[in-house]
């Protein structure tokens, strides 16, 4: 197991920029001796000005966030086995193909490797670059080869500070996307401490380096800039041209570098569909975004080798849908209120069916299963009937796929962040149905979007998006934990843009017969200047306090056992040895130390380490996203079943097995409940009586054998004959199968 140990502001003054729509900002150019010159002066001081806050409050965050790294696992000082130790789990199975790419003699062998893989499921040669995300790793692979900085910069540095320098990206993104919805940077700088002052909640790139959100979410954030700039009213032909070409390259790359793009996406295309049938934005321009979300992904899919997951997916067949489904109803946008509301019920049940319909039939024609794990997840999660399939409950157990806990609204509380989001979302949620009820009954209406009608409020397009699309993202993360990175990091946005915008406390001073240009002024910086000091001051401490305290990297146990790995000295042992309890040594054995093609298995977690630090070939791997390899899966971890040795043997042997690593930590596993530990996952699957006092299911029976991973210690002859104990410490054991039949 890995351990953590100790280791032996400025008060900002803003000037808004002009916007000709505002009566306030109208009024006061009147006033100004010089005009359009005096305007444009200031527009480009405060463009000038606020451009440089992002880029510095960018930067500090990349190092803020790499400093928190390094204090935390003294990255620096570790040994280089340490360092890809730390990559846990699926991050190590990604930075090994970086490595891979490296340690290829030409660019050309590094390709074909990773092509025609052989090493990362035995006994079968996949594409990697089909079945994983990893353009990235050969894209940082190439260029760390082409640069001539290999004398000055260690790659695994390189691999993290591009991470790092991404997170500077994602921040300025949010900072932009705050400022274009509330005409004011200042409302930038606010998303941006709020940010990082959230960042327990906002990210986890400082452990979880090479994770591929932490690679897609930078260009998500530009995404949403470039779609909130895009959908504002009367944009210049050029200007509209290149803000779609920012669309398409970040959803592009996005895509590229995350397997769940599809999925997102999916919930921003339920977005677009809501807010073009309620006619809250342009019909022309929500087609532009269908359109480049279906040809991003179409050429992802091309790049990987016509993934069959990506052509299988919902969000295809659901803007196929929807673009048939607007062709098929032209007239949805007029009629009398409960016209519409019928005509709205029967395009959602068209395109829900034909979304269905044209989903089956791709995957019968593909006969793609690569996702079905999770629909069975999302099935059993919400209430659709109790199941015993293992891979859906291996998902349901785990803490990161269950609801979004309670103390995360206290720790956004902490901050204001949590009073400021539901303060403007209340006041947007009321404005936005206020609109809406205003279009569906106007039958009469011909106008265009951008300006809502001759209503009592006012809606902006952009607005519009931002606020269905924090209220989706907002169902998704409080229905999965894991997903609350995409709802924190916008809610960053969304609350600052409420608290800067004019339009907000106009309505909200004329709600209480307050409101005069001038009070609406004061009150749009004086609060967000006031939270700023707040969060400065309440932070600051905090914030030092982090960058002061230094920890180290500590795993004795797991670098024991791959320093072993990877020693290739061939050891003569003529007998076994009896090991005396806590005895950090390896065994006698007439066997040599593991080979270079020898093939491990183990649990998934533990062998993309394995893959990591010693490249030998693996049975089993974190990348879940395959149905055979669940079934492989689901087989090796027989291991920890009650299951008899001569089963559990052929089992092995029928991947290729030479060594099989048990890990205390799951063999008598005590972090999850009864019913969630894994070998309860695997006794219910096997139809099995689970250990320990609770209920059972009533069909289910006492299992013939013990429990493999506890009985093979006591080296009874039935296990001796077929696995020998090569190697043991405190954590791990490692036995060598025999290759008898």
């Amino acid at each position: 197991m890995m351990y953590i140990r100790q280791r032996k502001e400025i008060k900002t003054i803003e000037v808004s920029e002009d916007f000709p729509a505002q009566k306030e900002n109208v009024k006061l150019e009147s006033k100004l001796p010089s005009g359009c010159a005096y305007r444009r002066f200031w527009k480009i001081l405060s463009f000038a000005i606020g451009g440089t806050v992002a880029l510095g409050i960018g930067l500090l965050t990349s190092v803020y966030l790499a400093t928190l790294h390094e204090n935390d696992l003294w990255f620096s000082n570790i040994k280089e086995v340490e360092r890809e130790i730390s990559f846990r789990t699926e991050c190590g199975l990604y930075y090994s193909y970086y490595k891979q790419m490296l340690q290829a003699p030409t660019l050309r062998q590094g390709f074909h490797g990773l092509i025609y893989d052989n090493k990362t499921e035995s006994m079968r040669t996949i594409n990697l670059l089909q079945r994983m995300n990893i353009y990235q790793e050969v894209f940082l692979g190439t260029l760390y080869r082409a640069l001539p900085i290999q004398k000055y910069l260690e790659p695994v540095y390189f691999y993290i500070y591009t991470l790092f320098g991404l997170q500077a990206v994602y921040v300025i993104a949010l900072y932009i996307t705050s400022w274009l919805l509330s005409g004011t940077w200042l409302s930038g700088l606010l998303a941006a401490l709020w940010y990082v002052t959230n960042r327990i909640d906002t990210t986890r790139v400082e452990f979880t380096i090479p994770l591929r959100e932490n690679w897609a979410l930078p260009f998500f954030a530009i995404q949403i800039a470039a779609i909130t700039y895009f959908l504002r009213p009367n944009l210049q032909s050029l200007s509209e041209r290149l803000t779609l070409l920012a669309i398409f390259i970040s959803t592009f790359l996005f895509s590229l570098a995350w397997q769940f793009n599809q999925f997102m996406m999916l919930m921003q295309a339920l977005v677009l569909f809501i807010l073009d049938s309620l006619d809250l934005l342009p019909a022309a321009k929500v087609t532009w975004l269908y359109s480049i979300q279906i040809t991003g992904l179409l050429l992802v899919c091309i790049l990987q080798f016509f993934n069959s997951m990506i052509l299988g997916s919902l969000l295809i067949s659901f803007n196929l849908s929807v673009l048939i489904a607007r062709k098929l109803q032209k007239n949805l946008k007029a009629g009398a209120f409960l016209t519409r509301i019928g005509k709205l019920l029967l395009h959602l049940f068209l395109v829900s069916c034909l979304t269905l319909f044209l989903n089956s039939i791709i995957k019968k024609v593909l006969n793609l299963k690569s996702d079905e794990h999770i629909f069975k997840f999302l099935k059993a999660k919400f209430g659709f009937g109790a199941t015993r399939d293992f891979d859906a409950n291996l998902y349901l157990c785990e803490e990161a796929f269950g609801l979004l806990p309670f103390n995360t609204f206290q720790r956004l509380s902490e901050t204001l962040l949590f009073y400021a989001y539901v303060f403007v979302l209340s006041i947007t949620a009321i404005t936005a149905l206020v609109v809406v009820f205003h279009n569906l009954s106007d039958s009469t209406s011909s106008q265009p979007v951008g300006k809502m009608r001759m209503c009592t409020v006012d809606l902006k397009p952009e607005t519009a998006y931002n606020l269905i699309h924090t209220i989706l993202f907002g169902f998704l993360a409080l229905s999965t934990m894991r997903m609350k990175y995409l709802w924190t990091s916008h809610m960053c946005v969304f609350a600052s843009f409420g608290l800067c915008s004019p339009e907000i406390w106009e309505s909200l001073l004329k709600l209480v017969h307050l409101y005069n240009p001038k009070r609406t002024c004061v009150v749009r910086y004086s609060v967000p200047i006031l939270i700023l000091l707040y969060l400065c001051y309440k932070s600051w401490p905090g914030m030092m306090d982090e960058l002061s305290e230094l920890k180290e990297f500590y795993d004795p146990d797991t670098v024991e056992l791959m320093n072993w790995i990877n020693s290739m000295i061939a050891r003569a042992w003529c007998s076994l040895g009896n090991l005396s309890s806590g005895v950090n040594r390896t065994l006698q054995s007439c066997s040599t130390n593991t080979p270079r093609k020898a093939v491990f298995a183990g649990s998934m977690q533990l062998l993309a380490g394995v893959k990591l630090c010693t490249g030998r070939t693996l049975t089993n791997h974190p990348h879940y996203e395959d149905s055979s390899l669940r079934e492989r899966t689901q087989a090796v971890y027989q291991i920890y079943a009650k299951r008899s040795p001569e089963e559990v043997h052929a089992l092995l042997r029928s991947f290729g097995t030479d060594f099989v690593i048990l890990e205390d930590s799951i063999c008598y596993e005590r972090r999850h409940r009864r019913g969630c530990r894994l070998r309860d996952l695997l006794d219910v699957a096997n139809g099995h009586v689970m250990d320990g006092p609770g209920e059972n299911d009533p069909d289910l029976k006492p299992a013939d054998h013990p429990r493999f991973c506890e009985e093979i210690k006591r080296n009874l002859p039935s296990y001796v004959a077929h696995f020998t104990r090569v190697f043991q410490n405190k954590t791990f054991h490692v036995y060598k199968l025999s290759r008898n039949k």
